[in-house]
């Protein structure tokens, strides 16, 4: 089955690559294509549902952030510190909009 994965992120964010080299790990090349997608405006985020960056969207959904957290161009910030999903925490998303 092949996914479609978005990461939104503003320019320069440190934790865009950690994101991207996480979903790969999670469930690899050939079953998810990898969309990366710079966002520069609060217009931009909210149309995209940006949530802080990175926000990671599993087929159009966004599995890590809470209901009624605002968009816009923003870091993310994570319960535990790290705001990049882990990769058991990503396998479990695609598993569940699968």
């Amino acid at each position: 089955m092949n996914r479609t994965v978005r990461v939104l992120h503003v320019p320069d964010c440190p934790n865009a690559a950690v994101a991207i080299e996480r979903i790969r790990e999670a469930v690899g090349e050939d079953d998810a294509r990898v969309e990366e997608l710079l966002v520069r405006t609060d217009d931009e985020a909210a149309r995209l549902g940006m949530r802080g960056s990175p926000t990671i969207l599993v087929d159009g959904v966004d599995h890590f952030t809470p209901p009624g957290c605002p968009t816009g161009v923003a870091c993310r910030i994570a319960p535990g510190g790290d705001p990049v999903p882990s990769v058991q925490a990503l396998r479990a998303a695609f598993a569940s909009s699968g």
